[in-house]
């Protein structure tokens, strides 16, 4: 629990805010606008255009545009330069999550919050919360701040913060039914949602809102899009028949250098199997989520208010059958091979195999993920201050189910060893009878998490210091916070599946922290054209100890077609519990890599593509992450309805927590002999292929989330609007546009530095450029819109090839018609030039057959039509 004098740690802040609902009405309007909270300030204002760069995303606007989730939006800001979305959870460990990553720094360092206020990280990995678990329905808006906030929000605001806001004094209902049908098969999408609220918050006193929605997606599968056949993805050496060898280094197939069986390709000389075709595209999933908020006027100085939401995320997922590796076929059993001639086989010894079990079929595993918060809040003012009270308890849980194709691994390896499992052909009864024992669905593993927080703050004007017309204004915050993270596996299962899972039966990683601070702003109108904002906020951590982050913000407008802004600050991130506590955890590697010892040149020798063992594991010795950030912004405004908007940033990290990227670790072995203590060798200099670790004859990489170096970068967002108003209806233009000038980072203290910008990097690119550009028109009950998506090509996966990946430019269009008040229907086309994904030739992630599922959407061209009745 905190004691009291937790509260006396710090002073603090936020950034600044300032106005611009159209610069040239500004002064006039002032005085009849309603004073608002703006993301990124704890004072409350009238301006809408902001001292840092603030987006503001309608949802009304994305629904008619066809979007149904939240990580769709989050794939349609040009600041997110990159997000890890539910593909990613096939063959992964993210529970299905969804992360945005603003400015390419890390989904860890984007603030997500929900009517202002955290919620719980994702429990799985502790990253960042699940962008599935926001209560979709229920948005009215999102307001992305791009720029680092750690003054006001704290440890995880250094790259921008996005913040969802739900309705509010909501009156009648609405009821909305979708449906989107690709043109190809697979990926079809049903929604439904609904709301209702009921009573004036103003007039009555009151007001409940509720919301419930529900959406199902259908699986795309790896044989449903034929540019998964561009290229071998995923080679493995567990094949169908099996590999077999007695040094793990030299392998033979009866099948001989045809590679004959079940998606096998000759590889370096070896028999592999292709793994590609046997990933999801897009997995099968089912979000329900619920809101139920209500507000209650106490007198015309205090409103109370409270919030539920609950939301409940189904992801399935499926990649090939297990592979069993590594496991013995004693001599004399049924099955023994027979070596060819010439081999190295000592046919008075085991052979080791690496097989799949393709009579078990594919392995599926489904993640439910379960989100839920509570809210109090009270809002009102007395003695010339505003206040905010904010007090919430978060809880994120994740199970992870096996429900197809896992098996017991000890009665395999005896069936293997015995002779009853044919691991070369076609199984006997006995063979099959014994496969469908071992088959096992069940718990894996459940991980929880919890945030409870207070938080308090508020803002007064004081005196016109300056003369200059407005008086400045001062806030004053407090922040409690309590953080608590368990994961753990059903030891009684896991044990059984170990062998296909690689998972710890007694995986246990636990902790818990208090986080307390206290922030304040200041905000001083100079002139009357010039306000400078200064923040700051003292945090302390139970366990990291205290940092103070100032911020400096300006806004200034000589003009009034012209506004100049800027901010400098100091940000920090502490690690997460799960980054402190993870337990260790083997794994293969995402891609194919040659053994730096056994096959140096990566074509000649023995294990020269394949994937190996990697151990995952959280760090108590990390130290936090640190940053400066700065932008300087230019609004102008040269006739009414038109706008022009250019904002330079500058991000500089230090200590960056992360793992040392797959592709430095093998490719960089020889030119970077530090890495080389990351490598512990098997037998014979091997490393293992097969989930054999840890044990005497296990050979792995240490992935170890370590303090890497540095990360830099700068660049800058563009925005123009424009309405037009004729004859023939409305017209609306708009342009948001991201430059990436500079992004370049260390893969350890004080290492060489990569160079990012187009270019894949060492795991995965940042865009030159990202374009969203849009078009609506509106006449009457009639309305329609073009919406066009373009990210700039990069040097390819593989830098000896000289490869490039083009850029990539989608259309999306819409129609919308009103016949009645009540009434609006939506038809739309994603994706009109059915553009596949353009060619990659990465092998980072298990959709590897020629493309890259975190930049591209499968999906291809689809219809949508959506369909709302209010009342």
């Amino acid at each position: 629990m905190y004691k009291l004098n937790a509260v006396s740690l710090a002073v603090a802040a936020t950034i600044a805010a300032a106005s611009f609902p159209a610069l040239a009405q500004e002064q006039q309007d002032q005085a009849q606008l309603e004073r608002v909270v703006v993301t990124g300030s704890a004072i409350k204002r009238i301006d809408a255009e902001t001292a840092v760069p603030v987006t503001v995303v309608k949802m009304d606007d994305l629904k008619k545009s066809g979007i149904t989730s939240v990580e769709q939006v989050m794939a349609n800001l040009s600041s997110v330069q990159a997000n890890t979305n539910a593909a990613q959870s096939i063959g992964s460990n993210t529970g299905g999550a969804s992360f945005a990553n603003m400015r390419g720094i890390g989904a860890d360092k984007t603030l997500v919050l929900l009517n202002g206020q955290r919620i719980a990280n994702n429990a799985v990995d502790g990253t960042a919360p699940d962008l599935n678990m926001i209560p979709f329905a229920a948005i009215d808006r999102i307001e992305v701040l791009r720029d680092g906030a750690s003054a006001l929000y704290g440890t995880d605001a250094i790259g921008g913060v996005i913040n969802f806001i739900t309705k509010s004094n909501f009156q009648g209902g609405s009821i909305t039914l979708g449906a989107d049908q690709p043109e190809k098969s697979g990926g079809k999408t049903r929604n439904i949602n609904a709301g209702y609220g009921y009573g004036d918050l103003q007039k009555q006193g009151f007001n409940i809102f509720g919301s419930i929605s529900y959406r199902k997606q259908d699986p795309i599968n790896g044989t449903q899009r034929p540019f998964n056949q561009r290229m071998p993805g995923g080679l493995s050496y567990s094949t169908s028949p099996a590999n077999y060898t007695q040094d793990n280094a030299t392998f033979y197939n009866p099948t001989g250098s045809a590679c004959s069986g079940t998606q096998m390709i000759n590889s370096a000389g070896d028999c592999k199997l292709v793994t590609a075709s046997f990933v999801d595209f897009t997995p099968a999933s089912e979000n329900t989520s619920g809101m139920l908020k209500g507000s209650l006027l106490v007198n015309d100085s205090l409103t109370l208010g409270a919030e539920l939401f609950a939301t409940s995320n189904k992801v399935t997922t499926y990649v090939a059958p297990v592979p069993y590796g590594g496991y013995a076929v004693n001599p004399g059993t049924a099955f023994y091979p027979t070596p060819p001639a010439g081999s190295n086989i000592d046919p008075t010894k085991p052979v080791l195999v690496y097989w799949r079990d393709f009579p078990n079929g594919s392995r599926g595993q489904t993640n439910k993920n379960n989100q839920q918060r509570l809210m109090l809040t009270a809002d009102g003012n007395g003695l010339g201050w505003d206040y905010s009270v904010n007090l919430s308890y978060n809880r994120n849980k994740v199970d992870q189910y096996l429900v197809s194709g896992y098996g017991d691994g000890d009665l395999i390896g005896a069936g293997l060893a015995d002779g009853t499992i044919n691991p070369f052909g076609d199984q006997t009864a006995a063979g099959n009878a014994l496969l469908q024992q071992a088959a096992l669905n069940g718990l894996l593993e459940s991980a929880k998490g919890t945030v409870t927080n207070l938080n308090a703050h508020a803002s007064r004007d004081l005196s016109d210091w300056f003369g200059a017309g407005r008086a400045a204004q001062l806030a004053l915050g407090v922040e409690l916070r309590r953080e608590k993270f368990k994961s753990a596996a059903n030891t009684e299962f896991a044990s059984k599946v170990s062998a296909s899972t690689g998972v710890d039966p007694n995986s246990l990683a636990e902790g818990s922290r208090n986080v307390s601070a206290l922030y304040g702003e200041l905000n001083v109108p100079v002139f009357k054209s010039l306000d400078v904002t200064g923040s700051l906020r003292y945090d302390k951590y139970s366990d990291f100890g205290s940092s103070t982050n100032p911020k400096v913000s300006f806004r200034f407008q000589p003009v009034k077609e012209l506004l100049v802004r800027g901010s400098a600050s100091t940000g920090f991130r502490a690690p997460t519990l799960y980054e402190l506590y993870a337990s260790p955890a083997y794994t293969n590697t995402a891609g194919n890599y040659a053994n730096p010892l056994l096959c140096a040149d990566g074509q000649n020798g023995s294990q020269c593509e394949a994937q190996f063992q990697v151990l995952n594991a959280g760090n108590k010795n990390l130290r936090p992450e640190k940053s400066k950030t700065a932008t300087l912004g230019f609004v102008y405004e040269p006739v009414a309805n038109a706008s022009v908007g250019i904002d330079f940033w500058w991000v500089h990290l230090k200590d960056k927590i992360g793992s040392i990227p797959q592709f430095a670790l093998f490719n960089g072995y020889y030119d970077f002999p530090a890495l080389q203590q990351y490598y512990h060798f098997g037998p014979g200099n091997t490393l293992s292929i097969a989930s054999n670790c840890p044990g005497d004859e296990c050979g792995y990489v240490d992935q170890t989330l370590l303090n890497l170096g540095k990360v830099r970068t700068n660049g800058l967002d563009l925005s123009a609007q424009y309405r037009l108003n004729s004859p023939i209806g409305q017209f609306d233009f708009a342009l948001n546009s991201t430059y990436i000038a500079k992004y370049e980072f260390q893969d350890f203290k004080d290492g060489y530095w990569v160079q990012n910008v187009g270019n894949y990097g060492e795991s995965g690119p940042i865009f030159r450029w990202q374009h969203n550009l849009t078009t609506n028109w509106k006449y009457q009950q009639f309305g329609a819109g073009v919406t066009m998506r373009y990210k700039s090509g990069y040097a390819d996966f593989d830098p000896s090839t000289h490869a490039r990946v083009p850029s990539y430019t989608t259309f999306d269009v819409f129609g919308s018609w009103a016949p009645r008040k009540d009434l609006s229907l939506v038809l739309g086309v994603r994706n009109l030039f059915d553009r596949d994904p353009p060619f990659s030739n990465q092998e980072d992630l298990f959709q590897g057959g020629g493309w890259d599922s975190r930049y591209a959407d499968p999906t291809g061209r689809a219809y949508y039509v959506r369909a709302t009745y209010s009342f």
